[in-house]
C-alpha cells in the first residue's frame, strides 16, 4: 500500500512540471476516465478492497466490502485483517458521510441523518474486533480509540480519491463518541463531525452525574412508578429467576460470563429504570406495571425494557470489544440504584469484566490520558463539531461540551427525547440551525431567508429508526 501511494504521488508531482495547457488536456482525460469507469470498479481498484457482495436498492449503489487494515497501525508490516466496510453510492460529486455505528456492521442499505439532509453518499465501518472483522489471532491490545480511528483514516484516505467532495463523520452513541475520537486524532480528515447522544466519561473515577440525573429525569410521578416496579421485581427475585431458568433451557441459553441465572437477573434487572430513560419517553409510564401487579406482567414488562437475553453469554459476547474498552480504556457509568440497596446481592458485579470472558485479560489503564486528552480537546480546540443529545437520555449525563474559544461548533439539546434523539426532534429554531450546519459542513448552499429542509424525501427502506446501541450498560 505504501508503495502504490507513493508510485501515485509520484505521478501527481511528474503531471504538476507540465505546461499549465498539457496538465489542463491531462486533468480532462482523467476526468473522463473516470466517469467512463464503473464506479465498482473504481472502489475495487482501491488496494486491499475486495466485493462480498452488491445489493440492490433504488436510487443508489450498494456495496459490502472487505477492506485490507494493518493490526497494529503504527507496526502495520505485523499482520493484517480484513475490515468489513459498505459504501451507499450516490454520485461523486455528492458529498460523503462516514458514519459508524462504532459496533458492528448493518448489512441492509440504510442513511443516516447526515446523509438524507444532505442527499449524500455513506461510507460506513465495522468498528475492529467485532465479528467478522476480527484479526485471528486476536491481539486485545490492539482494540484502543487510537487504532479504530486510524482504521478510518486510511479508509477515508483510500476513498477520498474517488469521492473528493466534502466529508462528515458521525454515529451515535459509541458511533459518536468514534466519529469524536476520530476527528481529534485526524482534524483534518472531516470538513464537519455530527456526533449523536455521545457520552463523555472524561473521569472513569468520577460518576455523580449519573446519580444527580435520576433524581430529576421526568416527573416525580414517573420516577416513583418506574422504581416501585423495579424494586418489587426484586422482591420477586425467586419467582422471576425461576422464569429465567426455563426459559434458558427452552431456548439454550446459558449464564458463564454471569455467573448463574441469579445474577443474570441482577444484571438485567438493576438496569431497568436506566432501560426505560434510555429508550422510552415519559408518555410511557402509563405502561409501567404497578407493584401489585402480576409476576407475569411485571416478568414482561422487564424484557420488554432490558431484555432477559442481555444477562445470557448469547446476549453478551457480541459485545466483548465493547466491554473491553470501557474496562480498559474508555470507561463506563459505576451506577448502581441507592433504592435497590436493601434486595441487591451482588454489588459490585455490573462491571466491564464481568461482560468479557475471562481467557481474555483486562485491566483498565489509570495512566492512559487519552479520555481527557479528547475532553480537553473537544472544550478548547474543537472545530465544526455538532452534538445532539436528548434532555432525558442517561448516556448524556456526562456530555460532551465545545467551549468558547472553539470555532463553529454547537450542543443541542431534544426536549424530553432519549437515546434516539436527532436534528429532527429538535425544537423548531434549533431544528434549523442544526441543519444549516450540516449544510455548511457538506458544502452545500443554503438560502440565509429560508429554513433549510433535507435534500431526500422519506424512504421507510432506507431511513428505518436505528436503534443506537449501548443498550447494554455496565
Amino acid at each position: 500500500m505504501r508503495k502504490t501511494l507513493r508510485w501515485l504521488l509520484s505521478l501527481v508531482v511528474l503531471i504538476g512540471t507540465f505546461s499549465v495547457g498539457s496538465a489542463t488536456a491531462g486533468a480532462a482525460t482523467a476526468a473522463g476516465t473516470a466517469a467512463d469507469t464503473d464506479i465498482k470498479d473504481r472502489i475495487l481498484a482501491v488496494p486491499g478492497m475486495s466485493l462480498i457482495e452488491e445489493k440492490p436498492v433504488d436510487g443508489y449503489r450498494f456495496f459490502l466490502l472487505n477492506y485490507e487494515q494493518p493490526v497494529d497501525h503504527r507496526r502495520p508490516g505485523k499482520g493484517t485483517f480484513k475490515q468489513r466496510i459498505s459504501i451507499l453510492h450516490k454520485d461523486t460529486n455528492r458529498p460523503t458521510v462516514f458514519f459508524t455505528s462504532g459496533y458492528d456492521l448493518n448489512t441492509k442499505p440504510s442513511r443516516s441523518e447526515p446523509t438524507q439532509l444532505t442527499d449524500g453518499n455513506q461510507v460506513s465501518m465495522e468498528y475492529r474486533f467485532f465479528t467478522p472483522s476480527r484479526p485471528q489471532p486476536a491481539d486485545w491490545s490492539k482494540l484502543t480509540i487510537w487504532q479504530a480511528a486510524s482504521d478510518q483514516h486510511r479508509i477515508h484516505k483510500a476513498l477520498k480519491q474517488i469521492y473528493n467532495k466534502n466529508w462528515i463523520a458521525t454515529g451515535g452513541s459509541k458511533g459518536g463518541m468514534t466519529a469524536t475520537y476520530y476527528r481529534r486524532f485526524y482534524p483534518n480528515d472531516m470538513d464537519g463531525t455530527v456526533p449523536y447522544v455521545a457520552p463523555n466519561d472524561a473521569r472513569n473515577d468520577e460518576d455523580s452525574a449519573y446519580y444527580k440525573f435520576f433524581k430529576n429525569v421526568g416527573s416525580k410521578e414517573c420516577r416513583d412508578l418506574l422504581n416501585g416496579a423495579q424494586h418489587e421485581i426484586f422482591e420477586r427475585r425467586g419467582e422471576m429467576v425461576s422464569r429465567i431458568k426455563a426459559w434458558a433451557k427452552e431456548n439454550d441459553y446459558t449464564f458463564e460470563l454471569a455467573g448463574s441465572a441469579d445474577k443474570a437477573f441482577e444484571l438485567v434487572g438493576q438496569d431497568l429504570v436506566w432501560g426505560f430513560w434510555q429508550y422510552h419517553l415519559e408518555s410511557e409510564c402509563d405502561k409501567v406495571p404497578a407493584t401489585d401487579a402480576s409476576t407475569d406482567a411485571l416478568y414482561k414488562w422487564a424484557n420488554e425494557i432490558g431484555g432477559w437475553e442481555a444477562g445470557t453469554d448469547q446476549g453478551m459476547l457480541p459485545y466483548t470489544p465493547y466491554y473491553y474498552q470501557a474496562g480498559t480504556q474508555m470507561g463506563s457509568p459505576d451506577y448502581e440504584e441507592p433504592l435497590l440497596d436493601d434486595v441487591r446481592k451482588y454489588p459490585g458485579l455490573n462491571v466491564p469484566r464481568t461482560y468479557v470472558p475471562r481467557n481474555i485479560p483486562m485491566e483498565f489503564n489509570k495512566h492512559d490520558k487519552a479520555m481527557r486528552d479528547i475532553d480537553r480537546w473537544v472544550r478548547n480546540s474543537s472545530s465544526q463539531m455538532l452534538y445532539v443529545y436528548g434532555e432525558n437520555d442517561p448516556w448524556g449525563a456526562e456530555p460532551f461540551r465545545p467551549g468558547k474559544h472553539t470555532k463553529d461548533t454547537a450542543v443541542y439539546t431534544a426536549p424530553g427525547q432519549h437515546h434516539g434523539a436527532k436534528i429532527a426532534t429538535l425544537k423548531e429554531d434549533d431544528r434549523a440551525a442544526a441543519t444549516r450546519m450540516v449544510m455548511k459542513f457538506a458544502g452545500l448552499k443554503v438560502d440565509p431567508d429560508k429554513k433549510p429542509k433535507r435534500l431526500t424525501a422519506y424512504d421507510k427502506q432506507l431511513d428505518k429508526p436505528q436503534k443506537n446501541a449501548l443498550q447494554l450498560r455496565p
